[in-house]
């Protein structure tokens, strides 16, 4: 009776649980919905000269779904881009030596070399509404996050062990099988976490691409990132302060319903054993375990894949019965004869050479207007100081402040990084924090550091160090986490056995193990502080414009100026610089990480 009636208690309590979780499933559902509906009602809307950004409080929710929406576009784009531009690159080996090289120029170009030529392009082909500036807007926060997924996804698809790939061959995989069976469940881990730190990225440049300045012409769009600028152009501190909050809360739910799921569920996709191992938790898979709607949704799923993985054959040939013998032998089925028409392969064949046609014609023709634009720029202009002269002059105020920022951002970063990997309770505690911190926009707290510099009396040349190391740091710390949590535990006990002081072990363990992740890290870290400089060398508040002389403040006075010529030598000088120091310094690291310090020799 006992028994009976604590079933009962326990039915009456999980018919309310049951319906909860289906409450916030459809709320999920509705939440995308809504999020859709309301970016095409702003996609669809006539072009406004002037856009009001309301300061309230309540035009938050609104404004920050729309962000979200144009950062998850920017993400479907960049994944896409990833998946076709890294698996050409990774089987095509002639492609490749020239994909690569022109993949580190691109992600070396700052985003203000994009952005004005692009929103001119895409408001005069869209004149009469939003949807210019939309598609603007995303594509520049597709620069911002695609360059990281793709370097990662080609290098997974390049250290697949070559006996995976025998076994592919030996089962006849079709180039499909292959992509979808082996290489793309290879990289999804990898995949997974950079899609994290491009997804950060991306929130980085939000206030530039949001409320964008090309002379005397201000095109903005409705969102956190143009709230936020607004907020700093009044000097409203509690606007600020709502727009920090309302990014903070979009973070967090974003990390928790939706890259914490995908991080648990891209576990599966493990090539080692993990038997023993902590297996990680998401509370949202748990708590949609118990959703009928769910439910249903994933027998559906299931059913249609299980429909399309069915081989596709001809019917078996008639049966053959041995009259001397009960012995049946049947003739195995074969599959469709799927070989193209020599006429289709012709055609691919011409239509590839053609869109190579295409886009070699296309980088003469921009090659040369990009000339054209250079020439106009004077070697030595005495009066006005935009010449080339001031250029060189700009790149090396620049390359001192990246370098400084770089340097410090190793110098906590490393130890701190080694500690949190090496721990794994503090590793659970921290991680969660550091990556909502690390996906935090850092310009949108640019004003209020500079505030606390200058009352320090710390000059803004000297203090937007800190600016800059506020968007690089994060870079190496994740890949230091990543490089002490790869550490054999093996090594560990040999260290302990033989009594290995703290001090031995560190030096002669932890760095030498960590160093190839810390080359990444500061390449990354690097390229990221190069790109900030356009936002931390020039500020513009209500109290005016803190200024630090550099290519980043160079880049960003031509923009607002709208000065092409200018503009163009400070991009392509960036661009060029930033190619050669990888050429010439990152790339010797890298193959001293890989001769003398990698686990895997």
């Amino acid at each position: 009776m006992i028994v009976f009636h604590t079933q009962r208690v326990r039915n009456a309590l999980a018919a309310p649980m049951r319906f909860g979780v289906e409450l916030f499933a459809l709320g999920l559902v509705g939440l995308v919905l809504g999020m859709i509906v309301l970016e095409a009602k702003q996609v669809t809307r006539p072009f406004q000269a002037t856009v009001h950004i309301d300061l309230s409080y309540w035009a938050l929710p609104k404004y920050t779904l729309l962000s979200l929406a144009r950062g998850f576009c920017a993400y479907g784009l960049s994944l896409i881009f990833t998946l076709i531009y890294g698996t050409i690159a990774a089987h095509n080996h002639r492609a490749e030596r020239v994909m690569i090289p022109a993949l580190d120029i691109l992600q070396s170009i700052p985003v203000l070399g994009f952005l004005p030529g692009l929103v001119i392009a895409m408001v005069n082909l869209f004149p009469n509404s939003e949807m210019g500036l939309e598609v603007a807007c995303v594509v520049m926060i597709f620069t911002a996050q695609v360059w990281n997924m793709t370097f990662s996804f080609h290098g997974s698809l390049r250290n697949i062990p070559q006996p995976l790939r025998e076994v592919a061959r030996l089962q006849r995989f079709s180039g499909w099988q292959v992509f979808s069976r082996l290489e793309l469940p290879s990289s999804m881990i990898g995949l997974v976490w950079n899609s994290m730190m491009s997804m950060a990225g991306g929130w980085f440049f939000l206030m530039v691409n949001e409320a964008f300045q090309l002379g005397d012409k201000d095109y903005r769009l409705p969102g956190i990132g143009s709230y936020m600028k607004e907020a700093v152009n009044q000097g409203n501190s509690r606007a600020m302060l709502a727009a920090v909050v309302a990014m903070v809360l979009m973070i967090l739910a974003v990390d928790q319903l939706f890259w914490r799921p995908i991080v648990v569920w891209s576990q599966r996709f493990r090539m080692e054993d993990a038997a023993g191992s902590e297996t990680p938790q998401a509370w949202l898979l748990d708590m949609l375990q118990h959703s009928r709607l769910a439910q249903w949704v994933h027998r559906h799923l299931s059913r249609h894949r299980r429909q399309d993985a069915l081989p596709k054959v001809q019917p078996a040939e008639p049966i053959e019965v041995d009259s001397s013998s009960t012995i049946l032998h049947y003739e195995r089925a074969k599959p469709r004869d799927r070989t193209l028409p020599p006429w289709v392969g012709k055609a691919l064949a011409g239509l590839q050479w053609a869109v190579v046609a295409a886009l070699f014609a296309g980088a003469l023709w921009g090659g040369w207007k990009l000339i054209l634009l250079l020439r106009a720029v004077p070697l030595r202009d005495h009066e006005n100081h935009r010449d080339w002269i001031n250029v060189l002059m700009a790149l090396g105020a620049s390359f001192l402040r990246t370098s400084a920022a770089v340097i410090l951002g190793a110098a906590w970063t490393l130890p701190v990084g080694i500690m949190i990997g090496r721990s794994p309770k503090w590793s659970q505690r921290l991680q969660p924090v550091i990556q909502v911190v690390a996906s935090f926009p850092a310009p949108m707290i640019f004003p209020l550091v500079t505030l606390a510099l200058l009352a320090l009396h710390i000059p803004f040349g000297i203090g937007c160090v800190a600016l800059m190391l506020l968007g690089a740091q994060w870079y190496i710390l994740f890949n230091v986490i990543a490089g002490a949590t790869a550490i054999p535990g093996d090594l560990e006990e040999v260290a302990k056995l033989y009594r290995v002081s703290r001090w031995q072990r560190w030096q002669k363990l932890y760095l030498p193990s960590v160093f190839p992740y810390l080359v990444t890290g500061l390449v990354t870290a690097a390229g990221g502080a190069w790109n900030s400089t356009i936002v931390a060398e020039y500020l513009e508040d209500k109290n005016g414009v803190q200024e630090a002389f550099g290519l980043g403040s160079m880049i960003s006075e031509a923009t607002k100026e709208a000065n092409y010529p200018l503009l163009a030598a400070g991009v392509v000088t960036m661009a060029v610089s930033v190619v050669c120091l990888n050429r010439l310094i990152w790339k010797r690291m890298y193959r001293l990480s890989e001769e003398r310090f990698s686990l895997n020799g």
